[in-house]
């Protein structure tokens, strides 16, 4: 591609994104048949990605017979080890000119190895639109004069660079929408916030869940009141608890867990995929607080993190519990496994098992809200539980790191611990298996025995209202955990500037 049309491209696709409004993106795809727009997407991949037309060739599969979804959906699915790790970077891009991108994120992966991810402007905007999603939707920011801290880590990991310019895009589509990077540096993010937040309306803090929570309980500490601010919270990363967004709403003085938070599903390989949205939080919130509606529709003891998504953006299927995505960017992406389980929803189809459960959640944000709700669009649903080898397997009840969050989540308890713990199971002297809990207590927190009594029934009751096979699977004489609590910081399980796992083999 030579520089005249690099530049047609970026102006076009600027334009677009400043002069249509997000209403009228996020209803495109009822107007559009999803088949077409991802055959459409395959066939410009296959003969324009020397990487792919070279994964197909191998396979002897002719592009010109894929011509139906149904045909679409018999092709291999690629995934890191037998696609992006097999062909060199350059022909993983099209025309094989990793210059036509103008921007490369790195990715260190389970493996620690970095995977190098190049983009250009146009595939920012794509994303983009997730970000103005959360700000007009939820945050009101259209009206609102916004400070957006970035607090992910900056450099080539993917989050903190991406987010920025994601955000610089909205100001200039005319949202009073100012932008500061002081990334992962606590003491600077709430110097930032203070200093600065005064002159504004609003001020959102964009990182990763446990960071988050860090920077508002030290503030907390150092007397930052910080709901004078009227703080958002944008997050990625993680999945965390209802009990969680309650705790942490609480602490920065939020009024509207719905409007006030919203979770985005990204990953390095193709940028924010899905997002939360008001309606999604509020059945999300619902499911937290009836397990037996939360197994029926997603079949575990635990919740994923459940979002909207476009499917003109981002095209979703399911393949044996695990999500398969196709979508542009600047390495375009064909049936990609990204090794996530979860699964897919239509809109009607959740309204349809919600009403089953006797709720319904357009009506419940009717009632809360003085205006009229923003956030509800006809969107399809995915789940995602993460990565499944992060649970431990207990007389073959599958026990998740997500249900013993919401044990040190319950009040009282969330007073004494920092929230990280981990989880294992063990063998005592005679060989019996027991489930161990060691617990990161909060700086300054003594630890007693009648806290780590409290904690262990805390845990406990969280475990049985809901994990039903930890609760019919267990014996009772071994359902209860062996908790320990130890310092923050304590070397052998909470090492300072690791990234913590919650969970041990």
């Amino acid at each position: 591609m030579n520089a005249n049309s690099q530049q047609q491209r970026s102006i076009k696709a600027f334009e677009e994104f400043i002069s249509t409004p997000i209403e009228t993106i996020l209803h495109r795809h009822l107007n559009t048949a999803n088949s077409s727009v991802v055959l459409t997407l395959f066939h410009d991949v296959a003969a324009n990605v020397p990487a792919y037309k070279a994964f197909l060739a191998e396979r002897d599969i002719n592009p010109d017979k894929i011509q139906t979804l149904e045909d679409f959906q018999q092709l291999p699915a690629i995934a890191k080890e037998n696609y992006i790790q097999s062909y060199p970077l350059p022909d993983l891009c099209r025309n094989g000119q990793l210059a036509e991108c103008d921007m490369i994120a790195a990715s260190s992966g389970s493996t620690g190895k970095p995977t190098f991810w190049p983009r250009f402007f146009t595939d920012e905007l794509q994303i983009a639109t997730r970000f103005e999603q959360i700000f007009h939707d939820s945050f009101f920011t259209d009206t609102r004069r916004t400070l957006a801290v970035i607090c992910f880590t900056l450099g080539t990991w993917v989050g903190g660079m991406f987010t920025t310019n994601c955000c610089r895009y909205l100001a200039s589509k005319g949202y009073p929408l100012t932008v500061i990077t002081p990334g992962n540096n606590k003491d600077e993010i709430l110097r930032v916030v203070q200093e600065l937040g005064g002159n504004f309306q609003q001020v959102v803090l964009l990182g990763y869940p446990p960071f988050l929570k860090d920077v508002i309980d030290t503030g907390i500490s150092r007397g930052v009141e910080w709901s004078q601010y009227h703080i958002k919270l944008v997050m990625a990363g993680e999945v965390f608890s209802e009990e969680w967004r309650s705790l942490v709403g609480e602490r920065v003085g939020s009024q509207n867990p719905y409007y006030d938070f919203a979770s985005l599903y990204g990953t390095a390989d193709a940028g924010v995929l899905g997002n939360e949205t008001p309606l999604s939080i509020c059945i999300r919130r619902f499911l937290a607080k009836n397990p037996d509606a939360a197994r029926a529709l997603f079949g575990e003891s635990r919740l994923p993190t459940l979002v909207q998504y476009d499917p003109t953006s981002r095209f979703f299927e399911m393949q044996n519990n695990s999500l398969l995505f196709s979508g542009d960017n600047g390495i375009p992406l064909i049936r990609y496994d990204i090794l996530d389980t979860g699964g897919i929803i239509t809109y009607d189809a959740m309204l349809e098992f919600l009403a089953e459960w006797n709720f319904n959640p357009l009506e419940h944000l009717n009632s809360i809200t003085q205006h009229s709700p923003r956030g509800i669009h006809p969107l399809p649903f995915v789940y995602v539980f993460g990565r499944s080898n992060f649970t431990v397997s207990y007389f073959g009840a599958n026990i998740y790191p997500e249900n013993i969050s919401v044990g040190l989540e319950q009040p009282l308890i969330q007073v004494w611990v920092t929230g990280k713990f981990v989880l294992q199971v063990k063998e005592d002297a005679d060989k019996n298996r027991f489930l161990s809990v060691v617990v990161e207590l909060a700086p300054g927190i003594a630890g007693s025995e009648d806290k780590r009594q409290a904690i262990t029934e805390s845990i406990l009751a969280q475990l049985l209202r809901l994990n039903s096979e930890f609760a019919n699977y267990v014996p009772p004489e071994y359902q209860t955990p062996q908790v320990t609590l130890t310092a923050t910081g304590d070397r052998e399980y909470f090492p300072i500037g690791v990234k913590h796992r919650y969970t041990r083999r």
